[in-house]
């Protein structure tokens, strides 16, 4: 929510967050990053993890960004989250927020 917050309009909402639970921090990053690579319609496939996701982009739609920053509904269309064990006392999180120009589509005519 607040990597999301303090964002604002900069990543060009609608955006995707993807978030990096546990190992050490390195690993934490990797695993935002490779969050944004879960298709869009895919939910986690741990329950605790998928409810989350899904608490959290409620959330963050409620925080009225809304597209380009114009305010509205949707500023969030997916939260992904990777999650690794780690030492309890450490427990690092990263956040990676996706913004427009990281997606497209491709077809063969």
């Amino acid at each position: 929510m607040q990597a999301v917050s303090r964002a604002g309009s900069n990543p060009c909402p609608p955006i995707v967050v993807g978030v990096g639970l546990g190992g050490d921090f390195e690993y934490s990053a990797i695993l935002a990053k490779r969050a944004l690579l879960r298709p869009l319609d895919e939910d986690n496939t741990d329950p605790y993890y998928a409810e989350m996701e899904h608490s959290i982009l409620k959330k963050v739609n409620k925080l009225g960004i809304g597209p380009q920053g114009l305010g509205g509904r949707v500023t969030a269309l997916k939260v992904s989250i990777l999650a690794s064990p780690t030492h309890i006392a450490g427990l690092p999180c990263a956040v990676n927020i996706n913004c427009h120009v990281t997606r497209h589509a491709s077809a063969v005519l």
